[in-house]
């Protein structure tokens, strides 16, 4: 029998650690193994209990969980789930950047809690499509209004130039939060296909996982806020 999936669950209300402690205990394959009030204590007990799975609040006292997911991405080998509502955008945005492999809205249903831990913890990210294009859309938009800017800067062309024609379209499917299945469906080929290219997106640009490359297609200007599936 496999080893259980080890979480970590940081949040500073204890109602809320009570909660998902309570479900993701419940399950045989999921076992958490320590709860933290704040990012510094999410950053120590990371680095002492070594967790498969972080479940990160944004807003904390002292040490935020964008900090906090800094430092657990850059220093160990787990990987921080979000928690959020919709009215923090850009802070979930912030935090995809620092490494998060994925976000979930407070308002879900248990069963979802569960899967998105054992998904981020199997290696995938967790890319909820009809969630993320709205959300990294509207934080892009955001942030060109803040600055005045009418396009996406373009600092990562450089990178983007080593990819071939169906790896960059690949990304682009992506980054729209299609599966691999619809991405199959899109450019009328195999699954196994869809799989070789994003692995390889992945590994010409360095990224870590989908959810970095969906922000480096919006960052970039290849794919642009609202823009329709093609």
């Amino acid at each position: 029998m496999p080893e259980p999936i080890r979480v970590l669950i940081a949040d500073d209300q204890a109602l809320v650690r009570d909660g998902f402690s309570m479900i993701l205990g419940a399950q045989p394959d999921l076992v958490v193994v320590g709860e933290a009030a704040d990012g510094a204590q999410a950053i120590r007990m990371a680095a002492e209990l070594r967790p498969d799975v972080v479940l990160m609040d944004v807003r904390m006292p002292d040490v935020d969980g964008i900090e906090a997911t800094t430092a657990i991405c850059r220093d160990t080998a787990a990987k921080v789930l979000v928690l959020t509502t919709f009215d923090i955008d850009e802070y979930v945005y912030d935090a995809l950047r620092a490494g998060a492999s994925g976000f979930l809205l407070k308002d879900m249903r248990r069963d979802e809690l569960v899967d998105a831990v054992r998904v981020v913890a199997g290696g995938d990210a967790l890319l909820a499509p009809s969630v993320t294009r709205r959300l990294i859309a509207d934080v892009v938009g955001r942030s060109r209004t803040a600055t005045g800017s009418g396009t996406a800067p373009r600092r990562d062309d450089r990178r983007l130039d080593a990819l071939t024609a169906r790896e960059t379209e690949t990304l682009r499917q992506v980054a729209r939060g299609l599966s691999n299945a619809e991405i199959a469906a899109e450019l009328f080929v195999t699954e196994h296909t869809v799989k070789t290219h994003v692995s390889s997106v992945l590994s010409k640009l360095q990224l870590r996982d989908r959810v970095q490359a969906v922000v480096l297609a919006y960052e970039s200007g290849l794919v642009q806020p609202g823009e329709p599936h093609t």
